[in-house]
């Protein structure tokens, strides 16, 4: 078989831009089971309620959702388990420095292949209140307003 090239991704975390504010990414390995895998290689997976943790030096992913493999036996792996994350100790130290500050947290961003392994992006955020979620949601509608507005406006023109 021909050695795997490029980014495929597999499933985006759309929800924590929207309730986070992204303050650091990090690409981090992880270490899988083989049926996570092929589950992984069909595409299928959700990282809308994981979340990452630091413990004793490690970091660890939880609660994100890759199904069983449909072809798997009885050796196949559970959907919701607790997997390590491969990053260097300094970005640890780091991510676990920003998380004891209070108010930041470690969730999943994107879960993709690179040259056919598999990695996970994740992100140190913030939390957004409530009114600022609003604010980003009028800011957008904003812009599309106005870009919408000067296309008719070229399109008449011409």
């Amino acid at each position: 078989m021909a050695k795997e090239e490029g980014l495929k991704v597999v499933a985006t975390n759309r929800r924590a831009r929207h309730d986070y504010t992204i303050e650091d990414t990090y690409e981090a390995g992880m270490v899988l089971h083989g049926t996570e895998v092929k589950a992984l290689r069909e595409g299928r997976a959700s990282l809308v309620d994981g979340y990452a943790y630091v413990d004793r030096g490690e970091m660890w992913i939880d609660n994100v959702y890759i199904p069983e493999y449909f072809q798997g036996t009885w050796n196949n792996h559970l959907p919701r388990r607790k997997r390590k994350l491969l990053l260097h100790k300094e970005q640890i130290r780091r991510i676990a420095a920003k998380t004891r500050e209070g108010g930041y947290t470690v969730v999943p961003l994107r879960l993709y292949f690179l040259d056919g392994r598999a990695k996970l992006e994740i992100g140190v955020a913030k939390g957004k209140r409530e009114y600022d979620k609003r604010q980003a949601l009028r800011e957008r509608q904003d812009r599309r307003e106005a870009d919408r507005a000067m296309a008719a406006r070229k399109y008449v023109g011409e």
